[in-house]
């Protein structure tokens, strides 16, 4: 069996990429989100389990002493990280994997896993970012104004990246992005057993 793809997804916030990836899901079998741990409080209609993992500090810095963090950030007073061992399980599976990251956790998996395949969603403007962050209404003036400040040096990140996409519409984004995953899974290096099952067989 081949392992597993590795896609690392990431772009500011306000981007849209949590509502671009239901998109891809709903089209991509053999696709498997990595749910990530923080230390921050649930929003509105998340659940633990599924959005995150949510957990207190003293357990997030237990899992950066027994290194089972594939990598973590903090990030607006808050920590994030991926739990490494369910990860390594799907690759092994050769299951297709997405870590939905942040830009400084995103180069440390590539220092780590360089094979992995890195997308990052960008908006279409800065003023479109602006409009979508003050939108959603989840944070107050004093953190939108930081996460805009911040979304400026991400964006700088996006040069790093294998690949990257504007999110103009949902719509386009997400077949933008089941481009690349498809054509990533068409590699020859990825398919080396396909040629000889039909040379050999």
């Amino acid at each position: 069996m081949e392992r597993g793809i590795l896609f690392v997804f990431s772009g500011p916030s306000g981007t849209g990429k949590g509502t671009v990836l239901k998109e891809v899901f709903k089209t991509v079998e053999n696709l498997h989100y990595s749910v990530s741990a923080t230390t921050r409080a649930p929003r509105n209609g998340e659940v633990h389990g599924v959005n995150y993992y949510f957990i207190d500090d003293a357990e997030f810095d237990r899992m950066i002493a027994s290194g089972e963090m594939l990598e973590y950030v903090e990030k607006f007073t808050n920590r994030y990280g991926t739990p490494k061992k369910a990860v390594e399980e799907m690759l092994e599976k050769g299951e297709d994997v997405i870590l939905e990251i942040e830009t400084i956790g995103a180069e440390n998996v590539r220092r780590q896993m360089p094979e992995c395949v890195s997308i990052f969603i960008a908006p279409p403007s800065l003023k479109e970012l602006w409009f979508r962050l003050t939108g959603r209404n989840t944070d107050d003036e004093n953190i939108e104004k930081l996460r805009f400040e911040t979304s400026k040096v991400e964006l700088m990140c996006a040069y790093n990246y294998d690949y990257i996409v504007v999110n103009d519409t949902v719509a386009h984004c997400a077949e933008q992005v089941l481009g690349i995953i498809e054509a990533e899974r068409c590699k020859v290096s990825r398919n080396r057993k396909v040629i000889e099952n039909i040379l050999y067989n």
